[in-house]
């Protein structure tokens, strides 16, 4: 995508360049024409860039804003770009298991909830097995266990399968739900840190086969296990 971006404080030939320079070093800027006559920089981006991080790149006397388009709006659909994997994932989930409550009179949320983990965690551990090699090296980059104990990533995604295959037939359900809450638990621990620092890394919850960024999206997804299999210990015991 191009957008054409407003630029001022460039005086001369040389603020051109750097401003040109600091842009083209940005990640996932892929050209940058810059005219001083027009205060003007078009850049083509392989993705949608928020403003303020243009901003950043440039010196403080240089003050870049959007021209043609609504960053709120294009920042919004960027987001969805991002996150599509996950929210279609979630989405079909979802409408599988909601469409299973249809064989009972009324909804029941216990059992929803059980194959709403069984679904997630067999998906998920799938995406993670198709490389399972290139998902333990990712994970190993913020889980606190895997740092430690890089075998963990490995286990990590054959545990996810377990408990798929324990939620969907029902396999002692105190026990699944206690692994469940202990294993996320450990995990959103790293997230967390990952998320609060600030750093942009790979989020490894789909494996290696998208390129997800680690966000509150991930944090999102640990904490619904967590609360969900707290909700089912509680009203086991």
């Amino acid at each position: 995508m191009t957008h054409i971006y407003q630029v001022t404080g460039m005086t001369c030939s040389s603020c051109e360049a750097k401003v040109k320079s600091a842009l083209m070093s940005i990640e996932n800027v892929t050209a940058v024409e810059v005219s001083k006559e027009n205060n003007t920089a078009t850049i083509s981006m392989d993705k949608h860039i928020a403003l303020s991080d243009f901003q950043k790149a440039l010196e403080n006397k240089y003050q870049i804003s959007a021209v043609n388009h609504n960053e709120v709006s294009e920042q919004a659909k960027s987001w969805m770009e991002t996150y599509k994997p996950i929210l279609l994932i979630f989405f079909y989930i979802s409408i599988v298991t909601v469409l299973i409550q249809f064989k009972n009179q009324n909804f029941n949320v216990m059992e929803w909830m059980q194959h709403f983990m069984s679904g997630f965690f067999l998906v998920f551990s799938f995406f993670k097995l198709l490389n399972l090699k290139g998902f333990a090296e990712s994970y190993m980059m913020y889980d606190v266990l895997a740092k430690r104990l890089p075998v963990w990533g490995y286990l990590y995604a054959l545990i996810e399968l377990g408990l798929g295959l324990a939620y969907l037939s029902n396999f002692n359900p105190l026990v699944t739900n206690s692994i469940t809450f202990i294993v996320m638990s450990i995990s959103i621990v790293g997230v967390l840190q990952s998320v609060l620092n600030k750093k942009k890394i790979q989020c490894a919850c789909l494996g290696a086969v998208f390129n997800l960024p680690m966000s509150t999206v991930t944090i999102i997804e640990d904490a619904l296990m967590i609360i969900m299999s707290g909700i089912m210990i509680l009203h086991l015991i």
